[in-house]
């Protein structure tokens, strides 16, 4: 018997042998990929030359950076809504309504209409009529410290 054989089991010495064979196999292959590597960077050095993409160079940050970051984002479209009221109905009555029915919401007549940005609340204002669409006069502005608040309640 050999010397593998005689440290360990019969079952043992029969899954070293595999996996030497194993091993074999790996080493068999590698050989066989690093003697065709050559025909690969060849089949490489054929295919078309690809150049950097090239980026516009930024110029250095002026000395007020926050000015610089407020100018990025000054073009960014928001969603503004001015907000007539509210309500909450069941279902059944939502697939009840057609065209004339009234709609009772939380607003009093004459009170300030809320306007939003993004679904948050910013200022309120008096609906106001400007060549012949509808206008918010804005009355009141949300201070920013506010603004942070009510986030922070998530109101």
């Amino acid at each position: 018997m050999s010397d593998t054989a005689a440290e360990f089991p019969p079952d043992e010495a029969k899954g070293n042998e595999e996996q030497d064979a194993m091993a074999a196999e790996w080493e068999a292959a590698l050989a066989q990929q690093s003697s065709s590597s050559g025909t690969a960077s060849e089949v490489t050095d054929a295919a078309p030359q690809m150049t950097p993409a090239t980026f516009a160079n930024f110029s250095p940050a002026p000395a007020n950076p926050a000015g610089n970051d407020l100018n990025m984002i000054l073009d960014i479209p928001v969603q503004l809504t001015v907000e007539l009221g509210r309500t909450r109905i069941p279902i059944k009555n939502i697939l009840q309504l057609a065209q004339g029915s009234v709609v009772e919401l939380d607003a009093m007549a004459g009170e300030p209409m809320d306007v939003l940005v993004n679904g948050f609340l910013i200022a309120q204002g008096e609906v106001v009529v400007v060549n012949d669409k509808f206008g918010i006069r804005l009355t009141d502005i949300v201070t920013p410290s506010e603004r942070m608040r009510r986030l922070s309640k998530g109101n």
